[in-house]
């Protein structure tokens, strides 16, 4: 599996630059509002998700976004979703509970993940995700970003959570 080095170094090989700061690990959303202050940026929030049927879904949103659950399933076409455990997380991405990122899409080679991503992310002109661990955060632009998910041969299913409606024109 990569790793933050491994992450650093395709986005050098990519043209992707990049910005990294460490500090403290962050487990949940609102445990880095301090630390954000000093990052330009879209701040996100990241969830690992499997539906009913056993296919894996990676959710990358603002970090403010409200996202239902109980009824995502039908905006993305997708049976009932749950959390995915941590081995499958692990598994699949590479990466443990408090550092799921979209930048673990580097991990996932099989594509078993279908990239789910809100619609203010892919408008933001930058940002910033985990670099495979809690403590730290590298912001992109939007350009990067579109060339880091270009290099995996990643499409995302772009979501507006605020409608909870698939954007048609993404």
């Amino acid at each position: 599996m990569k790793t933050r080095p491994d992450l650093i170094a395709f986005f050098d090989a990519n043209g992707v630059e990049h910005h990294t700061t460490d500090h403290a690990a962050v487990f949940r959303v609102g445990e880095g509002e301090g630390i954000k202050d000093d990052i330009p940026g879209a701040h996100t929030k990241n969830l690992f998700l499997k539906d009913a049927k056993g296919r894996l879904w990676l959710i990358s949103a603002q970090d403010d976004t409200q996202i239902d659950l109980k009824r995502l399933h039908t905006v993305i076409g997708s049976a009932r979703l749950s959390f995915g455990s941590a081995e499958l997380m692990e598994e699949v991405l590479g990466v443990t509970p408090g550092s799921v990122t979209a930048f673990a899409l580097i991990n996932d080679v099989e594509h078993r993940a279908t990239f789910v991503l809100d619609r203010r992310l892919a408008e933001a002109e930058r940002v910033n995700f985990h670099p495979m661990t809690n403590t730290a955060t590298t912001g992109v632009s939007q350009a990067g970003f579109a060339k880091f998910l270009q290099a995996l041969g990643i499409t995302p299913l772009i979501v507006d959570f605020a409608a909870m409606a698939v954007v048609e024109d993404a």
